[in-house]
C-alpha cells in the first residue's frame, strides 16, 4: 500500500513537471517569434553631411524599399552619424546598425555618383563588407566599378545578406573597424 501511494505521488509529480515544461516552452517561443518578426529601426543623423544630405536620404530610401528586417529613419538620438569631409568615403562600424559614415568629396571629385556612395556606405552599417568585383551590379564593389557606374541599388545577394544579419535581432560585427577602399583599388 505504501509503495502504491508512493508510485501515485511520483506519477503526479512527473505529470506536473511535464505540464510545466510544455507550458514553459510554449511561453518562451512566443517572444522569440515576436522578436524575429520585429523590424529593427536604425536612426541616422545626416545634419552634418552638407551637400550630400539628399544623396544620404535617397540611399536610406533605397535600402528601406528593398529590405524588411531593418529600416533607416532620420532622427535622433542617432545610431549612425553621417558627416562630409574632403577625404575618401568610408564607414566606421561600431556594431551592427551603428557607426559613422564620412561622405568624402575626393570620390565625388573623381566622378563617382553620390547616391551610390551613400547607399554603399549604408551597406557597411548593415554589415556588408567591401567586395571589389568591378561589377556595377554589385553595390558593395564600390569604386572598383568605375566612375561610369551609377547603380545605387543592392543586388539580390546583398539584400539577402542584410536580411540574414537582422533576421534574429542584433548580430555582432567587428567593432571599431573603418571600412574604406584603398587608393589602388579605385
Amino acid at each position: 500500500m505504501v509503495i502504491r501511494n508512493l508510485l501515485r505521488i511520483c506519477a503526479a509529480l512527473l505529470l506536473g513537471l511535464a505540464f510545466l515544461a510544455g507550458t514553459g516552452t510554449a511561453a518562451s517561443a512566443a517572444p522569440a517569434a515576436e522578436a524575429a518578426d520585429a523590424v529593427r529601426t536604425i536612426r541616422y543623423d545626416a545634419s552634418r553631411s552638407a551637400e550630400f544630405r539628399s544623396a544620404v536620404d535617397e540611399g536610406a530610401r533605397i535600402w528601406n524599399a528593398r529590405v524588411a528586417n531593418v529600416q533607416f529613419v532620420a532622427g535622433s538620438p542617432a545610431d549612425v552619424v553621417i558627416v562630409a569631409d574632403n577625404g575618401w568615403p568610408r564607414a566606421r562600424v561600431t556594431s551592427l546598425g551603428r557607426g559613422t559614415i564620412w561622405m568624402g568629396r575626393q570620390a565625388v571629385q573623381e566622378g563617382h555618383y553620390t547616391v551610390r556612395i551613400a547607399s554603399h556606405e549604408l551597406g557597411h552599417i548593415l554589415g556588408l563588407p567591401d567586395r571589389r568585383t568591378g561589377r556595377c551590379t554589385d553595390l558593395m564593389s564600390g569604386a572598383s566599378a568605375g566612375t561610369s557606374c551609377r547603380n545605387p541599388y543592392p543586388n539580390s545577394a546583398e539584400i539577402a545578406e542584410v536580411e540574414r544579419n537582422f533576421q534574429y535581432g542584433l548580430l555582432g560585427v567587428a567593432t571599431g573597424v573603418t571600412l574604406t577602399e584603398a587608393a589602388a583599388a579605385r
